[in-house]
């Protein structure tokens, strides 16, 4: 019996981590990495908020240190946010966990920027969990003047 074919055993495979090539020729389904990607996004709560001269991106990110996160610009125009929170390994003989309901793992975010994003001004801040990304927009550009020409007497 090939049980590839329902989607359950396709989803305990990838709660267990089973390696991605195996038996990946039955199934159709969309690569494991893409699939924690998306998990990882969707996982992740943002606000964008433009004022007249940046856009600010505010994600949270409780217990979560500034220095394990990643803030990359991609392509030219996709600003990334990306991290890993760690479980807690406080576990010691005769204490288990009861419930656990924290997320843990990878956790990411993807932003198209606009045109008149100033690639070369961003800075980021991570402030008691809550992390801002601004970006500087860039001025307007000037209006043309009109040219003119200079009639000659023949």
């Amino acid at each position: 019996m090939d049980f590839g074919r329902f989607p359950i055993i396709s989803i305990l495979e990838d709660m267990l981590e089973v390696p991605e090539d195996h038996n990946e020729k039955s199934r159709n389904n969309p690569s494991r990495a893409y699939m924690r990607d998306a998990k990882a996004m969707a996982a992740t709560p943002a606000d964008v908020i433009e004022h007249p001269n940046a856009y600010v991106f505010v994600v949270d990110m409780p217990g979560i240190k500034g220095e394990e996160i990643k803030v990359q610009v991609e392509n030219e125009n996709v600003l990334v946010v990306s991290g890993e929170r760690q479980r807690e390994n406080k576990e010691s003989e005769g204490v288990k966990y009861v419930r656990m309901e924290r997320r843990i793992g990878k956790f990411m975010r993807k932003f198209q920027l606009p045109e008149n994003a100033d690639l070369e001004k961003i800075s980021a801040v991570c402030n008691d969990g809550v992390l801002k990304v601004t970006v500087e927009k860039l001025p307007p550009p000037e209006p043309k003047k009109p040219k003119t020409i200079q009639v000659q007497v023949a």
